[in-house]
């Protein structure tokens, strides 16, 4: 995979950089902050330039405020350039940020927490997929970002398995891993997300459209 990192912590940044290439994977770009990844991106992406990254590895807090610099930089580039892999890997859950940026399209994004990935393999499993178009999230940022959505009526009708489901499937997992980790069989998986869509109204336009929608409603509310 091509990657570019934006990090403004220099051991975590340099660090992300040994250990992507060790993997084999190219660092096209590792930047410190915000108009500095805009910049770099833009260079990649250019006429006669090398092209767009698989994947953006972006902090959200970075200088000169330390706010939400990184996270509104993923957004400004996954609306100039859609499908492009996003992955947010920061120690903060910002949900109003983080709920735009799911909002048209969550395929091919991803936000990680960093004290919660413990190994390497997940990590570099978690960049493949998001360059592959899948979703990717942490059970803490899907639970965060579900607050807003309880009032909402057609989530409100499903039944906690259902619901137990769907996080999952907000976390990216395939049918085969949610029976998997949920101890049923994969046609029950398969009776369960029917039924989600039904209740949330989603027509069967296809099945990888329904799902994405979906979450979508179940992140956003």
């Amino acid at each position: 995979m091509r990657i570019l990192i934006a990090e403004d912590s220099a051991i975590l940044r340099d660090g992300l950089v040994a250990l992507l290439q060790r993997r084999g994977h190219e660092v096209v770009g590792a930047v410190p902050d915000a108009d500095a990844l805009r910049a770099t991106y833009a260079a990649l992406v250019a006429d006669g330039g090398p092209g767009a990254p698989d994947v953006v590895v972006v902090d959200i807090r970075m200088p000169p405020t330390f706010t939400d610099e990184g996270l509104r930089a993923a957004i400004e580039l996954r609306a100039a350039n859609p499908g492009q892999g996003v992955l947010v890997f920061s120690q903060y859950v910002e949900t109003q940020f983080a709920s735009r940026l799911l909002a048209d399209d969550a395929r091919g994004l991803g936000y990680l927490l960093k004290d919660r990935v413990a190994d390497v393999g997940e990590f570099l499993g978690a960049l493949e997929r998001i360059a592959g178009g899948q979703t990717v999230l942490d059970p803490e940022v899907v639970s965060q970002l579900m607050g807003a959505s309880r009032g909402d009526d057609g989530l409100a009708r499903l039944t906690p398995r259902e619901r137990e489901v769907l996080e999952l499937m907000a976390q990216g997992r395939s049918n085969g891993a949610i029976a998997e980790g949920l101890f049923l069989s994969y046609g029950a998986v398969e009776k369960n997300v029917t039924s989600i869509f039904d209740k949330l109204g989603l027509p069967p336009d296809g099945a990888d459209h329904r799902r994405v929608l979906a979450v979508l409603r179940y992140l956003r509310g």
